[in-house]
């Protein structure tokens, strides 16, 4: 019995193999219908024709890299991408970790869900992805065999629909902080790892010759939270990645990340020779220690404060610092719904997403889909999508569960029936924005 299933893993991989080299070998799928290429001027976002298009997305979180709070997992100590493999690799093998991947990655975002984005009336996507997605980390600086499948398919899918597609490293080689979000909790190898930062530029410069003609991406998030070094050298290491990329592809937005503490040790751009960029914010009003969810601190962010300070901060401040600095800002996360109850989470989103496009940003919201435990949206889950009342999702420990309960587990995520945001809907579609600040709106 044990080698009969031996031979089938065997003849399972091989097969897999097989396909992978098929996407590594097949051209970029040619653009259908193309979607016009994006740059930006100044402190604006424009399309070819100098047209400002509004920028309203979503990010496809825990898709091409994991989080497990996204997917009511993370006990036994296994919360971290890295954690999981090591485990997989351990009981079952590398290339049974790999088909395991495989399909986790084709349920966890499906034909549905691309379905769901338009009417949402969001037309961007942050695609948030690990290193080891593209580079084969067995063979540093080769190609996965199958190493623009799951790019190629995003862009693809989102193209049809009318969604630009910004391509995210989420997850850079040595880990570029010690958050669980990098892939790899407490690891922050990047930065003093030169071997890892030349890896990041030669991933990009793949990335980039394979998409520098593509429309439908919107530009390069470089790199996500590089929070594990000072704001000093991220501004030295990001100028490094920024000129390695452009000689590769000079059409595409590159996107500089910005740290916890600000933008401010960048400078101008235009005064370093950047030119086609954009600075990335993650502002998120209600969470992480500032404020808690609800109508006042939203409002504060959106109207710029209140009382003596009113016209002062929030989103205020930054326009300033954008108009100083003469560049496009894109805020790659924030969460304008969770937690405050269907109703004034639906409107808050859409007075959120209608303040960022008048001061001309593009914004992806964190995130689209979340499945919990028990399921149901109740006050607002961090998903615009999430699994409906009863339809549970199982906590795994990865360490005991067979391999059947795995598989099932993955599969699930693509079945499971949803609840959507409904009101967050209603208002992203409505004629006449919301009044999400009048004193009729109930607070939970």
């Amino acid at each position: 019995m044990a080698t009969t299933k031996l031979l089938g893993t065997a003849w399972l991989a091989a097969a897999l193999l097989r396909c992978a080299a098929a996407w590594a070998q097949a051209p970029a799928p040619a653009p259908a219908p193309a979607l016009p290429m994006l740059h930006t001027e100044g402190t604006q976002w424009l399309a070819a024709d100098g047209s400002r298009p509004a920028l309203r997305g979503v990010n496809l979180g825990n898709y091409l890299i994991q989080e497990f709070w996204m997917m009511g997992q993370g006990s036994a100590g296994i919360d971290d991408q890295c954690k999981l493999e090591a485990v997989l690799d351990r009981r079952f093998g590398y290339a049974e970790r790999e088909r395991l991947y495989a399909l986790y990655r084709d349920n966890w975002i499906t034909q549905r869900d691309w379905d769901m984005l338009p009417k949402m009336k969001l037309n961007l996507v942050r695609l948030p992805f690990i290193y080891s997605v593209v580079e084969d980390e067995k063979n540093p600086r080769h190609l996965r065999a199958d190493a623009w499948r799951y790019l190629d398919q995003a862009i693809a899918e989102a193209e049809q629909r009318g969604i630009y597609v910004i391509l995210d490293l989420h997850g850079a080689v040595g880990s570029q902080g010690w958050e669980h979000h990098s892939g790899c909790a407490g690891k922050n190898k990047y930065w003093d790892t030169p071997d890892y930062q030349a890896r990041t530029i030669w991933l990009w410069q793949q990335i980039a010759a394979r998409y520098k003609d593509r429309g439908a991406v919107a530009g390069y998030s470089i790199l996500n939270e590089p929070w594990g070094t000072t704001p000093e050298n991220l501004a030295v290491v990001m100028g490094t990645l920024y000129r390695e990329i452009r000689k590769v592809d000079p059409n595409h937005v590159i996107i500089l990340p910005g740290h916890s503490k600000g933008i401010d040790a960048y400078g101008k751009p235009s005064e370093h020779g950047q030119v086609n960029v954009a600075f990335e914010m993650h502002p998120y009003p209600g969470h992480f220690g500032w404020g808690k969810p609800g109508a006042d601190v939203h409002r504060d962010w959106l109207q710029c404060g209140h009382g003596a300070d009113a016209g002062k901060g929030g989103v205020c401040a930054w326009k300033a610092q954008q108009q100083q600095l003469n560049t496009a800002y894109f805020i790659g996360e924030f969460q304008p719904w969770a937690f405050m109850g269907p109703e004034l989470g639906g409107q808050v989103t859409r007075a959120t997403y209608d303040t960022y496009v008048a001061n001309g940003w593009a914004s992806t919201a964190w995130s689209y889909k979340l499945v919990s435990n028990q399921g149901g949206q109740g006050k607002g889950t961090w998903g615009l999508v999430t699994n409906a009342p009863g339809a549970k999702i199982p906590k795994l420990d990865f360490n005991t569960a067979s391999l059947a309960e795995i598989e099932n587990l993955f599969r699930l995520f693509g079945s499971v029936p949803y609840e959507p945001q409904q009101t967050v809907i209603k208002w992203m579609n409505a004629s006449v924005p919301p009044t999400p600040f009048a004193p009729s709106i109930k607070k939970p």
